[in-house]
């Protein structure tokens, strides 16, 4: 189901009118341990990028730290049928609550409610069900992920040239809010840039194939956002190596390239001028306030929107409320700060 793009502006409306207080972060008192009838479960969602390579080490090494009580971690691997019934396996178990990470939001159609008539309480990581209730969901604003690419590429681009935007799924929420944001900035703010969609399902080999016919027809390309820097960065940068067009930033026929993602790989790309830029996708803070939330779920605890003490705002969906954590833009001015989650030891 491709989802139309529109201007992201109500949204923002409706998050400074729902602003208030938080209550909960912060303010609880301390977390007792979970007895065993009151165990977390957790579904990985896939393990084919980076990204979701290092938020499963973050997940084990949060659990071990928190001493959490936790079911034995299941795997879906981006299948969508595989995940229902791995989220199935773990409610059959009487969790007081699952922590998942949906690939195709729709496929949490009917599956919440039966979480919710058995009293578990759910944690969304990355992306928000499209329908029913959840307790939190914990992410990102990525329409601005697709604004902050589309406003970098625009400066470096000097408002002129052809950019080649390689989408993910546009069936999931998050394919669907960056291309969303990346194509109302472009559209407001740039229009002397043409902008050429490539929508690849999140897959490398889909991207690397439909950029190569890109290169083929618009040999005048001076810019690429890639939307996954875990499935896409290899990939394009191959490509562009066998065009002889991976020339670093600064020398005369670069093409600027911005990424999602915030990995090391990236950040080691940002080094060589091989890419301009990536906005980081907090891998370890996904996985710290996931279990966090879990936990408070597992506790009784509530939560209302507004800012939290950990630098994010907490806003309110139709299902429930999302944690919408910070992720900052990448450059080669800020590539080597330690605070980067991607730059920690063991990363």
């Amino acid at each position: 189901m491709k989802r139309s793009i529109a201007p992201p502006a109500a949204v923002g409306g409706t998050i400074l009118l729902l602003s208030g207080t938080l209550t909960g972060c912060g303010a609880s008192p301390a977390a007792s341990p979970l007895a065993p009838s009151s165990a977390i479960g957790i579904d990985v969602p896939r393990a084919d990028s980076d990204f979701w390579k290092a938020y499963a080490r973050y997940l084990e090494q949060d659990i071990a730290a928190q001493h959490l009580n936790v079911l034995p971690l299941t795997h879906s691997d981006g299948d969508t049928t595989k995940f229902t019934a791995n989220i199935r396996a773990l409610a059959a178990q009487r969790p007081r609550a699952v922590v998942m990470a949906p690939q195709d939001t729709t496929a949490t159609i009917g599956l919440l409610d039966e979480l919710l008539a058995k009293h578990i309480s759910t944690v969304s990581v990355d992306t928000a069900p499209e329908s029913g209730s959840t307790y939190m969901v914990v992410r990102t604003d990525n329409r601005s992920y697709g604004t902050k690419a589309c406003e970098f590429l625009g400066r470096q681009l000097h408002g002129r040239g052809k950019v080649a935007e390689l989408q993910g799924a546009l069936e999931s929420i998050n394919g669907y809010e960056r291309s969303q944001g990346f194509s109302y900035c472009m559209r407001t703010e740039f229009p002397g840039i043409q902008v050429i969609e490539l929508p690849t399902d999140w897959k490398g080999d889909v991207a690397a194939t439909r950029l190569r016919s890109t290169l083929a027809t618009d040999p005048d390309l001076n810019g690429i956002y890639l939307q996954a820097g875990g499935v896409f960065l290899q990939p394009t940068l191959a490509l562009l190596r066998e065009k002889g067009l991976l020339k670093p930033a600064g020398q005369s026929g670069h093409i600027s390239i911005v990424s999602n993602d915030g990995i090391s790989q990236e950040y080691d790309a940002i080094r060589r001028g091989d890419i301009d830029a990536t906005v980081s996708q907090p891998a370890d803070l996904y996985a710290k306030y996931a279990l966090s939330y879990a936990q408070a779920a597992a506790e009784g605890r509530t939560f209302q929107v507004g800012p939290t003490d950990h630098d994010s705002t907490i806003v309110l969906l139709p299902g429930g409320l999302e944690d919408q954590l910070p992720a900052p833009l990448v450059t080669r001015d800020n590539v080597n700060d330690p605070t980067l989650w991607a730059n920690q030891p063991g990363t």
